[in-house]
């Protein structure tokens, strides 16, 4: 096992300025750009990483660490950004994730006080139980996710433009 809750700390704490550094001052034809039917492009991921920090990840952390009998995760709307989409840009967004995720990061801190706790379980609807080191390293390859799902994202956008060079290209394949 390789968790550590400062290394992923380190990852979510970077997320925010990686996507600023990245996405800032891209024209709209990236920003909405996506893989065909169905699938998100890069502004819509934002907004999926921000109703994750408002309503997925603290409150589960909470649940597990909670002294209560009732450890049922409470339910996650994976696609409320899509049927609730926010009308804001993508630099609000953009700050948005950044206040919520710091703001984040610090209930952690302030919630674990000790390594015994990443073994507490929580009750997932789909998994069953689960450990908090488990939420906690799925927050953050959850965060490597969307960022390789954005760069997949804007790379496809330009997948008949390199030409032959495609071959070469492994985030094309």
């Amino acid at each position: 096992m390789n968790f550590s809750l400062d290394e992923a700390i380190q990852i979510l704490e970077a997320t925010p300025q990686t996507l600023a550094s990245f996405l800032s001052n891209l024209s709209n034809d990236w920003l909405t750009c996506n893989e065909g039917q169905g699938t998100w492009n890069t502004s819509q991921v934002i907004d999926h990483l921000i109703e994750c920090e408002k309503t997925n990840w603290i409150p589960r952390i909470k649940t597990i660490l909670a002294e209560s009998e009732n450890k049922s995760f409470p339910p996650f709307d994976r696609d409320a950004h899509i049927t609730n989409p926010p009308k804001t840009s993508l630099e609000q967004k953009l700050a948005e994730f950044k206040q919520l995720r710091l703001q984040n990061i610090e209930i952690v801190k302030d919630l674990i006080k000790s390594d015994s706790q990443f073994e507490l379980t929580g009750e997932h609807p789909v998994f069953g139980k689960v450990k908090l080191r488990e939420l906690i390293s799925t927050w953050m390859v959850h965060d490597l996710t969307h960022l390789s799902q954005i760069v997949r994202v804007m790379a496809e956008r330009y997948r008949k433009d390199v030409g032959p060079w495609e071959e070469y290209l492994g985030v094309l394949k």
